[in-house]
């Protein structure tokens, strides 16, 4: 749907069953795991291009067993690739909603702080001739201070 000027309300029962459905979700998951950047860099990556290599590598561990040491548990290695590939299914799905959510608050986000601005102008010319706008004026301006006080400053050549 092409963006158009967003007029919605969430009602706070509405907040609160999707609060309470990621916490379903989340509760789902227990065994999701935070890792640090370096944890993060030390992992293999299994993108789309290794997709095809362990599926087949799998295979040829489920029908080989006899070539693998016997530490090696290939039940486990079926369990890690099924998890992966269910992770993976449940990741797209939430990349989905995480980029509509994202564009979502990006676009209100922007209109409210196009209205902002439109007030703030109204608020600045008013506050030449309305008793009391200044210190508003003033209040809204800080905002702005730290942009006017970085703005280049223009030279002459002589």
């Amino acid at each position: 749907m092409p963006y158009q000027n967003i007029s919605a309300k969430l009602t706070d029962a509405d907040v609160q069953a999707i609060k309470d459905a990621l916490a379903t979700i989340e509760a789902k998951l227990p065994f999701l795991v935070n890792l640090t950047v370096e944890e993060r860099r030390k992992l293999f990556k299994m993108g789309n291009k290794s997709h095809a290599f362990v599926s087949n590598s799998l295979t040829a561990a489920q029908s080989n067993r006899g070539i693998l040491p016997a530490s090696f548990n290939v039940d486990e290695f079926v369990s890690d690739y099924q998890l992966a590939t269910t992770l993976n299914e449940i990741h797209f799905g939430l990349q989905q909603l995480t980029e509509k959510v994202d564009d979502t608050l990006m676009a209100v986000s922007s209109e409210a702080m196009s209205s902002s601005l439109t007030v703030y102008d109204y608020v600045k010319t008013a506050a030449k001739k309305t008793p009391g706008l200044k210190a508003i004026a003033d209040q809204l301006g800080e905002r702005f201070k730290a942009m006017r006080a970085k703005a280049p400053k223009e030279t002459t050549a002589a």
